[in-house]
Parts: structure tokens; C-alpha cells; sequence
């Protein structure tokens, strides 16, 4: 299997697909710029879903459906949110066989039909502040496109809240945020730099937006999920009003966050090597897969008496995987799982069976020195405390590939070169004339202004003007 998968370091764009495909997460639809989402690319998202709705639910949110289809009059009622999502809007003019008296947007997105229901079930202030989330589906018509990264059609989450104050409506943007970077370092061991976004980056309708980005394995910037004060624009735009305890009319503050399918993209090529996956233990559809060795009755029988004691030992404490499969060889085996990411492959042959003990394989740690001996006696425990060093190896690594690749140039010139080699931490003054220029001399942008700032002054890396924050950039997917 691993023979077939292009080199990250010949063709890390192939590599990538290579690896989504050959991994069984996804495979090309029909309809251009879709995909299909297989079993086991679905068992990894509903482990990434879980992850995230518990922690939705412990701050207080609780999960809806709103419809698919939006009439276009709702979109078009922002005008910014209409303007930066015109381009990617597929429109439904006709239904049953007739047109549309009012053409239907396929949702991009929430906002606005949401912010029509708020309108209609927010009356006093009492009814706030108002936390709901959905797991949805939504439609952009993307003209490039890459398997979970960006494709036409994507799953997602997407909070919607609404509140009595400002100050509540930005304390719960920020919280969001920090749920979000939880999340990513904790479940998916990946590191994120938590910021806002510039002016120019910000989400359509929103006053401000925040990000999680995360470096990937080929130095590229992926934003890994966002969170928008969105201030009382929509709640203009669709009268969500509220009396105060003044028994004064008072439009409601509202926020939107979100992450999506493009989380599995980000895993897979932060983690990923030339064998395959290489996957979380929190996130792995199987954390452990055992696989028996063994030739002739006499051999069998002994091993698979071992399986069992393992079975036994480890079917409640993790999710487990016996590939008992006969119809292939034990070695293809492993390449199968090496592939499918699994954290760790317990081999069980006729000496191990005789040792009462089995051999621990680690998939993050290459060749014999990911192997050791362990007994069949407490095999629970040494497996759970194997997994956690796994999860722990997973983001020290990651951390410490990011931190290498991350500089702070001195001049322009040095910043140019370095946005081949990963990101830059660079004063900027503020200006979107001069970060438009950036982007266009180097095809970098700002992925964020990290909210962790060292105090000080400095000047712009690119006009040399004063500045006072510095803000990360990169090229980006």
C-alpha cells in the first residue's frame, strides 16, 4: 500500500489525496467538487463531532435544525453578507416542475434565516441569552477544489447566539474561540495560534472575526475554525428586537462560530508520514487493532486463546479492532492498518501466547524502536498509558515542527524568502493598501493577529511605518 503513495516531499498535494483515497476517508463524487465521505473518513468525523458537541453542551448551547433552502431575499438583506457570499451561491428557480416565485439560495451558511426565527422567538429579555448550534450541510461553489479542505459541498457545525449586551455577545465570540483551540490541541493534538482577523480576512457581515490557524506538514496555513462578533448588523437586517428592563425596544447582539469537515484535512496532514495516516488517539475510529500470527492448527488455537484473554481485557477500555482476517498474510496486515492510521497494533504469535505477553507496536514511532514486549497481565493499563504518551509525542511533535518554521524576519526582503519556508511574525501597521501588496508580492496573507501579544513597538515589515501588533503571516489552503 505505502509503495503507492506519492512522497511528501516529491508531491506533498499528491501525497495528500493519495493518502485521503487510499485510507478509505473519502472518494470523488459524480457531481464535480463533491465527495464522497466513506465509513471510515465518517467514523474519524463523528469523533471529531463528539468532541466538540460536549463541549457545546457544557457552556450551555443546545443543538437545532433550521432548513437547507434560504429565499434569496433573506441573503441579499445584509449587504456585505451578500457581497462576499454572491460568488458561491447556487440558486434553486425551479421546484415541482415550476418556477420559483422568489428563487431559494441552498445554504452557505445560517445567518440570515436564522436571524428571521430569532426574530420571531426573541420578544423580551428574558428569552436571552439565546444559545443554539446545528450540524448542517452547506453549499459554496467553489471553483478549486480539495478533498475536505474545500469542496463544494461540506459538513459543519455552526453556532448561533444571540445576547442582551455587547460585552456578553464578545465574551461568548472569545469563548467559542477557546473551545475551539481546546479542541484542537487536546483532541486533535494540533497546535493553533488563536487571533483576529484583518479587516480584509473577516467574515462577510461580521465586525470582527477570530480564528484558530494551524501550520500544515507542508509549512501552509489552514484555518481551522472561526468565531465572528457580528455586533447588531443581522439583528438590524432582520429586526431581532427585544424589550430591556427599561421596558425599552433594544436590538440583541449576536455571534456565529464555526468548524467544519475540513478539520479531517488538517488532521491528516499535520500527522501524516509516507506510510499513511498517522492518527490521534481520541479521534482513531480504532485506537487498537490486534493482529494474530500464527501457521497450522496447533499454532491457531494457542494464539487465538491469547486474542481472547486480550479481547477480553481491552473490548470496554478502548475502541478495538481483531483482524483475524485468514484470506491475508500478516504483514499486509500491518501496512493495511499503517495506512488507516491506527495508534497502536498489538501482534500476538505462538512465542508471545507461550510468554503470556504480546508486542506493542506505536504507528508514530517507525520500524523496532515503536516495539516492545508487554505482558498479557495489566494489559489495560500499559495500553491507556501507551495511547495518552501517543497523544502527548503527537502535539509535542507537531508544536515543535511549527515553532521551527515560524520566523521573525528582519527586513522585507528576508520576509519574502521566508514565506517559502513557513510562516512569518511580523510587525504590521495596519493598513489594507500594504497588506494587499503583500499578498500580491509574495501570495501570502494575514492568517491571523494573535490575540497573545508581546508588548512593544515596531515597524512594518513591509512600508516600515509604526506599528503595534505584529500578526502571522503565511500562504495558505
Amino acid at each position: 500500500m505505502a509503495a503507492k503513495v506519492t512522497p511528501r516531499g516529491e508531491d506533498y498535494s499528491r501525497w495528500y489525496t493519495d493518502v485521503v483515497q487510499m485510507a478509505d476517508l473519502a472518494d470523488y463524487s459524480p457531481v464535480k467538487g463533491c465527495m464522497v465521505i466513506k465509513p471510515y473518513g465518517y467514523a474519524l468525523w463523528e469523533n471529531i463531532k463528539a468532541g466538540l458537541d460536549r463541549r457545546f453542551k457544557a457552556t450551555g448551547h443546545v443543538n437545532a435544525y433550521f432548513p437547507l433552502f434560504i429565499p434569496l431575499s433573506f441573503i441579499q438583506k445584509e449587504a456585505k453578507h451578500v457581497e462576499g457570499f454572491s460568488p458561491e451561491l447556487a440558486i434553486v428557480t425551479i421546484g415541482g416542475g415550476k418556477e420559483l416565485e422568489e428563487p431559494l439560495a441552498v445554504r452557505p451558511t445560517s445567518e440570515t434565516i436564522i436571524g428571521h426565527m430569532y426574530a420571531k422567538w426573541i420578544q423580551s429579555y428574558r428569552d436571552l441569552p439565546l444559545l443554539i448550534n446545528q450540524w448542517a450541510n452547506v453549499v459554496r461553489w467553489e471553483m478549486r477544489t480539495r478533498l475536505f479542505l474545500r469542496t463544494t459541498e461540506f459538513l459543519w457545525q455552526e453556532g448561533h447566539t444571540a445576547h442582551v449586551t455587547e460585552e456578553e455577545a464578545i465574551e461568548e465570540t472569545l469563548r467559542m474561540l477557546d473551545v475551539y483551540t481546546e479542541f484542537a490541541v487536546e483532541d486533535a493534538a494540533i497546535p493553533v495560534i488563536p487571533g483576529r482577523k484583518s479587516e480584509s480576512e473577516k467574515f462577510a457581515g461580521a465586525v470582527t472575526s477570530y480564528t484558530i490557524e494551524a501550520m500544515m506538514g507542508d509549512c501552509k496555513a489552514l484555518q481551522a475554525g472561526t468565531s465572528h462578533f457580528l455586533g447588531q448588523n443581522f439583528a438590524r437586517a432582520f429586526n431581532i428586537q427585544f424589550l430591556d428592563q427599561n421596558n425599552e425596544q433594544q436590538y440583541a447582539w449576536t455571534t456565529s462560530w464555526g468548524v467544519s469537515t475540513r478539520m479531517v484535512g488538517a488532521v491528516v496532514m499535520v500527522h501524516g508520514d509516507d506510510q499513511g495516516l498517522i492518527l490521534p488517539p481520541k479521534l482513531a475510529p480504532v485506537q487498537v487493532v490486534v493482529v494474530p500470527i500464527s501457521k497450522g492448527e496447533d499454532e491457531r488455537a494457542k494464539v487465538s486463546k491469547a486474542v481472547a484473554r486480550v479481547d477480553g481485557a481491552l473490548r470496554n477500555v478502548v475502541r478495538l479492532r481483531i483482524d483475524d482476517r485468514e484470506e491475508y498474510s500478516p504483514g499486509w496486515k500491518f501496512n493495511e492498518w499503517e495506512m488507516r492510521g491506527v495508534p497502536l497494533r498489538i501482534e500476538i504469535g505462538p512465542r508471545d501466547a507461550d510468554k503470556e505477553q504480546v508486542t506493542l507496536a506505536r504507528r508514530d514511532v517507525p520500524g523496532r524502536e515503536g516495539k516492545r514486549g508487554v505482558p498479557l497481565q495489566g494489559l489495560a493499563n500499559e495500553v491507556q498509558e501507551t495511547l495518552a504518551v501517543i497523544q502527548a509525542d503527537l502535539y509535542r511533535r507537531a508544536l515543535a515542527f511549527r515553532e521551527a518554521r515560524t520566523f521573525d524576519p528582519k527586513d522585507y526582503a528576508e520576509f519574502k524568502e521566508t514565506m517559502d519556508e513557513g510562516f512569518a511574525y511580523s510587525w504590521w501597521c495596519g493598513n489594507a493598501d500594504c497588506e494587499t501588496q503583500i499578498k500580491e508580492e509574495t501570495k501570502a496573507t494575514i492568517r491571523c493577529i494573535p490575540l497573545a501579544q508581546e508588548p512593544g513597538k515596531g515597524k512594518c515589515i513591509h512600508c516600515g511605518t509604526k506599528a503595534t501588533e505584529r500578526a502571522i503571516f503565511g500562504r495558505a489552503y
